[in-house]
């Protein structure tokens, strides 16, 4: 369901793009290309900072928002998702946040406050709060990150959960052209 915000935005949504249809999107929400929203996903972007003004949430193409994700952003300030990242089920993100290009989100994870470099992968039920992660970042399940955190505590991404997330992403990208086929009554 696309909804106006009560500052009178409204989604924008690619004609690419699959959002399931118990999935919430409203404000001032961007979504690009061959994006996959799945059931009871919200996206929210309806606070205004104290100007009165708020930047978008922006998903970008390729990416994959599971069931259940709620991405979100206090007073106005900005979430972007890279380019075939994946944030997995019943996940949180709320800005201000920038997850970066090619990251996966595991489930029940928390992300506020922070910055995820390309390439990082943070596993199931982790928090990351008010501490940016760089490129290639690897978070074990269970995790929480935040302020006085000592990443060099962690290693980096092993290969094999690169290549998970990169299955996750191809996966969805079928999904979203599949959705779309039977909404077109193709199949």
């Amino acid at each position: 369901m696309l909804r106006r915000n009560p500052t009178g935005h409204i989604p924008i949504i690619s004609e690419t793009a699959f959002i399931d249809p118990t999935a919430i999107i409203c404000g001032k929400v961007v979504v690009e290309d061959n994006v996959f929203i799945g059931p009871y996903a919200v996206i929210r972007a309806d606070e205004v900072n104290e100007q009165g003004e708020m930047d978008a949430i922006v998903i970008k193409r390729d990416t994959n928002i599971q069931d259940g994700v709620v991405i979100h952003s206090k007073a106005g300030a900005a979430v972007t998702i890279g380019e075939r990242s994946s944030i997995a089920h019943r996940s949180i993100i709320h800005g201000p946040c920038k997850v970066d290009d090619d990251v996966l989100i595991g489930f029940n994870s928390v992300v506020f406050n922070a910055v995820i470099g390309k390439g990082s992968v943070i596993r199931h039920n982790c928090v990351v709060d008010g501490l940016d992660l760089p490129e290639s970042f690897h978070v074990p399940p269970m995790t929480n990150i935040g302020a006085g955190f000592d990443l060099n505590s962690i290693s980096k991404v092993p290969p094999e959960y690169s290549a998970f997330s990169e299955s996750v992403v191809s996966a969805n990208h079928e999904l979203v052209q599949g959705y779309r086929r039977i909404a077109n009554n193709e199949l």
